[in-house]
């Protein structure tokens, strides 16, 4: 006949690795939403930039409605302020 004894040290060191997985895993979510919402910032600039100087070359008005919808702006005449700023 056999007899067994459990320790507590096992439980604490189960409950430990699941309590850290946990952490490591929010963090790691926490991380990667970070890192999409600056790439999402990112393309939008970039695109942003690269319309801009499409307009400076051909002044059409799709351009000017792509602009307006990245920008949220109304008016060429703030699309055209933007402009300025965004190719000096």
């Amino acid at each position: 006949m056999k007899f067994e004894l459990k320790t507590e040290k096992e439980n604490y060191s189960k409950s430990f690795l699941q309590s850290f997985g946990i952490f490591f895993f929010i963090a790691l979510i926490i991380i990667l939403s970070d890192v999409a919402l600056k790439l999402g910032i990112i393309s939008r600039n970039h695109k942003i930039e690269y319309n801009c100087r499409l307009l400076t070359v051909e002044k059409s008005k799709p351009q000017f409605k792509k602009l307006s919808r990245l920008s949220n702006l109304k008016s060429k005449q703030q699309i055209w302020e933007l402009c300025r700023d965004v190719i000096k």
